[in-house]
């Protein structure tokens, strides 16, 4: 099997108040080809203050993973099954929701893929399954409990 790395790395900023809940949420994020991301806690949950513009929060990150993983797979399978796709482009959605008192969770991510075909393209029950078997297949999908829908 495969092993996986991330390096996350934040650092208080002089001049922030950790302890009072003023510091930046922003922190960089690395992964193992060397690819850096600038990263940081949802404006939705810390407010714009101390959220960092144009940095991709966690619950970004979730449902591009989840988008990004059922494009890989549904690519795979369209090649197995004969179909040959030029362009795949998808316009996911992550709802979070509360799950219990005080807990909440991304309950439901639905995925909008829009795919162009070179030459045949399959008809509706063909990707469907196609859409099936992709999900089935999909390594982050099957990591989460999070519903995964294909409009």
């Amino acid at each position: 099997m495969a092993t996986y790395r991330a390096t996350v790395d934040w650092r208080l900023t002089e001049g922030e108040d950790f302890l009072a809940g003023r510091y930046s949420r922003g922190h960089d994020l690395a992964f193992d080809g060397g690819t850096k991301v600038a990263g940081t806690a949802s404006p939705h949950v810390v407010g714009n203050k101390w959220s960092v513009a144009g940095a991709v929060d966690p619950e970004q990150m979730l449902v591009a993973s989840l988008s990004a993983c059922h494009m890989l797979t549904f690519l795979h399978r369209a090649r197995l099954a004969g179909f040959a796709v030029s362009a795949y482009a998808d316009e996911a959605e992550g709802v979070m929701s509360e799950i219990a008192p005080g807990r909440q969770a991304v309950t439901k991510v639905t995925l909008r893929p829009k795919i162009e075909w070179s030459g045949a393209a399959p008809d509706a029950e063909t990707l469907e399954r196609l859409h099936h078997e992709a999900h089935e297949e999909c390594f982050i999908a099957n990591s989460v409990k999070t519903e995964v829908v294909v409009a």
